[in-house]
């Protein structure tokens, strides 16, 4: 039986961000929605037209977003709440991503235990919901005038759409599931007319811990859709199926997709087999990672499947959209590391390699090709016996702050209640973003670029004073992105020119590769803390990004565990708190926004996790003198389930995001008996919507009514470096004046 090739999703933005700078300039009003509608179809082409030159023989399509994923299923099932109805299509679609004067934006999170948000579909009780498929059903046409019958729709299931959803919990899933499922038996028919031989149903929920109480809905689910008669291919990725392997396997479908480079399907499937009606999807090539597979393992583990499930087909392990394009761009970086580097494009190779590979065809070349650059690379990165001896001497007091909490609080700054502040960036504008550009092509030396930079600190500090914010910060402008920048500074690190990835509609990221052992050669943020703070008498903090957002937000190593590189990094930021402290920083902040992203999506394996996640936090912060405020950010998470590891950080303050999240996160907090100081992030700063001082004096009561006074602080709910000047000046004045009249009516 032949090896087929297939495919779960690509590569979104474009090799240049084409997209990214659509959208904007549609935003903006600098290009018609006729443009922007094209770009995106272009770059959808170009990706079909990549994997069908690749010799995939199934490949995804439909995977491809204006925004995002669960907004596009969300409006095609009409699952559109109330406030959205008034308006037409696309200004509808970008409401619902954005916001609107007036019309708060759908909340964002993260897609299960990746970088990329989602937009989270509100299912209203009284669920009414009607199918629009055609801008689906138009794709899937133009996909196979290129791909004929190679074309394989992309469907998320409705089971995992739900569970993800914000939900009436009285209300049972079965219930709104059943007003969903004659919509997607709708769609599969059309599909089927269509002449499609085969679709995707994405149900990464079964990956989940929750998995296990969902088996009747999947099971109605699957049954229901198999009824049509179009087969289906059932993708799973981010983990293993764990315990609902044996009734997942039993279900109608024609083939199921498997991760095999994360968690433990391998040992499921060799403890427990796998039908031989089904196609079994080997994930083997990584889909969130940015290494080059090495061959001999791959091989290895793929012939061990094909003895237990010989209807095979070898596929990354999850969409491509997780990793850059094309790493042939990268022509900067050392050879050697260039060697080791797989991008979609290159991703797409190792899987009709291995499938050649399997089928008989002679890649003796190409396997020793690659095993030679791994052994090229090695030679070029050696292990740094003293960052190895570091971790081998860290004692229990290096993870412990010399004052408790409580202690600690009255030798901090001192403030008025209810302090105000922000995150920590300012806008980067155009002016800011084209002096690094200038920079790094030569034509600034060093002292000029630095003297630039040093006028928009001293521009941020005055704005801030005038607006009278209570503690200020620098702006960042000398910031690409909260972890490029740190990586930037720090051995260990290495950095794309075009290795963008989308983080949620038009915000793309470059993350760093980590390749080698992580140290600091010299100070990264003293100078420009010192710059800021000479400017005002009022403290400013120092802005750090902490252990595991660097790590979950870079591409890791994968010789080595995540806690041994989480704790390198610990170290090196551990060295910048202690000068940022002979500086003179009072409050020294410490941005985690990825702590809570990074728990397994098994919960028996959260344990393990955040008792080294939160001690690499702890190994960074607690160097820091006792009068010294240590802040630290999280945004677009959950916290009510892991609040207690929340609070052994041990931070000072925490600043949250709680404006998109209808004050579920403060809740959260407030029910867990939170003793820390709280920062409630009061608007959202990724709505270009000014919130008037009414609607923030309203926010900040009901913080108010959920926490003492004393432990409340006023800030956004994220950094400002994506907003304009004139959004964000108004917005600030708005939440000081708010404050102020708070602040009245408490002394009175």
């Amino acid at each position: 039986m032949t090896t087929e090739t297939m495919t779960l999703g690509y590569a979104r933005m474009g090799k240049h961000r084409e997209i990214k700078k659509a959208l904007e300039a549609f935003w903006h009003g600098g290009l018609e929605t006729d443009t922007l509608l094209a770009t995106v179809q272009e770059i959808e082409a170009h990706g079909w037209k990549t994997q069908l030159d690749a010799g995939i023989d199934r490949i995804a399509v439909g995977d491809q977003t204006l925004y995002d994923q669960g907004l596009d299923w969300a409006i095609r099932l009409g699952l559109i709440p109330d406030r959205f109805q008034g308006l037409n299509s696309l200004d509808r679609y970008f409401a619902m991503a954005r916001g609107k004067d007036g019309i708060p934006a759908l909340e964002m999170t993260k897609w299960f235990d990746t970088n990329y948000h989602y937009l989270v579909p509100e299912i209203e009780v009284a669920i009414a919901p009607q199918a629009d498929f055609r801008d689906f059903l138009e794709t899937v046409q133009q996909s196979q005038a290129v791909l004929a019958d190679r074309a394989t729709p992309v469907v998320l299931s409705p089971v995992t759409l739900l569970s993800l959803s914000r939900r009436d919990s009285s209300v049972d899933l079965i219930k709104d599931l059943a007003q969903l499922l004659p919509l997607y038996r709708e769609l599969l028919t059309q599909l089927k007319a269509l002449g499609i031989t085969e679709v995707q149903i994405h149900d990464p929920i079964l990956v989940t811990s929750s998995a296990s109480s969902l088996q009747a809905a999947v099971t109605q689910t699957y049954q229901q859709l198999a009824a049509v008669g179009l087969p289906i291919h059932l993708a799973t990725y981010f983990d293993d199926l764990g315990d609902v392997y044996g009734w997942v396997t039993q279900l109608p479908v024609a083939g199921i997709s498997l991760d095999f480079t994360r968690g433990n399907n391998l040992e499921l499937v060799k403890n427990h087999g796998f039908p031989e009606d089904k196609t079994l999807g080997a994930g083997l090539v990584d889909g969130r990672n940015i290494w080059k597979i090495r061959p001999d393992h791959g091989l290895a583990t793929l012939k061990e499947l094909q003895s237990i499930a010989p209807d095979l087909r070898v596929q990354p392990s999850a969409s491509l959209q997780f990793v850059p394009h094309d790493a042939a761009l990268e022509t900067q970086l050392p050879a050697p590391l260039r060697g080791v580097l797989s991008f979609a494009e290159q991703k797409l190779g190792e899987v009709t390699f291995l499938a050649r590979t399997l089928n008989g065809k002679d890649t003796t070349p190409q396997q020793a090709q690659m095993q030679q650059q791994w052994r090229a690379f090695e030679q070029f990165n050696p292990p740094n016996p003293v960052v190895q001896n570091a971790l081998k001497k860290l004692t229990v007091q290096d993870f412990q702050r010399s004052l408790s909490h409580s202690l600690r609080l009255d030798q901090q700054v001192q403030l008025p209640p209810l302090p105000t502040t922000t995150i920590g960036s300012f806008p980067q504008t155009p002016e800011v973003r084209q002096l690094r550009v200038r920079y790094k092509k030569g034509e600034l030396s060093p002292a000029d670029y630095q003297a630039a930079i040093d006028a928009h600190i001293a521009d941020c500090i005055k704005v801030q004073e005038e607006i009278g914010l209570d503690v200020l910060v620098h702006g960042e402008f000398e910031r690409t992105d909260m972890v490029e920048y740190f990586g930037q500074q720090l051995d260990g690190f290495a950095f794309t020119k075009n290795g963008w990835v989308q983080s949620y509609g038009s915000r793309c990221v470059r993350p760093p590769i980590i390749y080698g052992d992580v140290s600091r050669p010299q100070p990264m943020t003293v100078r420009e803390f010192g710059v800021a703070q000479s400017l005002t008498q009022k403290p400013v903090k120092g802005m750090l990004t902490a252990p595991i957002t660097i790590l979950n937000w870079s591409f890791p190593r994968a010789d080595i565990s995540r806690r041994d590189q989480a704790f390198q990094i610990a170290l090196a930021l551990r060295q910048e708190i202690a000068d940022l402290g002979a500086a003179g920083a009072q409050i020294i902040q410490v941005d985690e926004p990825a702590l809570r992203e990074g728990l397994p999506l098994k919960v028996q394996r959260w344990s393990e996790y955040l008792s080294w996640a939160v001690d690499a936090f702890r190994l960074a912060t607690a160097i820091a003198q006792p009068q010294i405020q240590i802040h630290t950010h999280m945004c677009y998470c959950e916290f009510g389930d892991i609040i207690k590891d929340i609070e052994r950080l041990d931070a000072d303050v925490i600043s949250i995001e709680n404006s998109r999240s209808n004050n579920r996160t403060l809740q959260e907090v407030t029910a867990a008996g939170y003793a820390h100081q709280i920062g409630n992030g009061i608007y959202d700063i990724h709505s270009p919507v000014i919130p008037t001082t009414e609607q923030l004096v309203q926010q900040l009561q009901v913080g108010m009514q959920n926490l003492p006074l004393k432990q409340l602080w006023v800030n956004p709910d994220c950094g400002l470096k994506t907003r304009r000047w004139e959004e964000v000046v108004p917005a600030l004045k708005n939440m000081v004046a708010a404050t102020k009249a708070l602040r009245e009516d408490i002394s009175v």
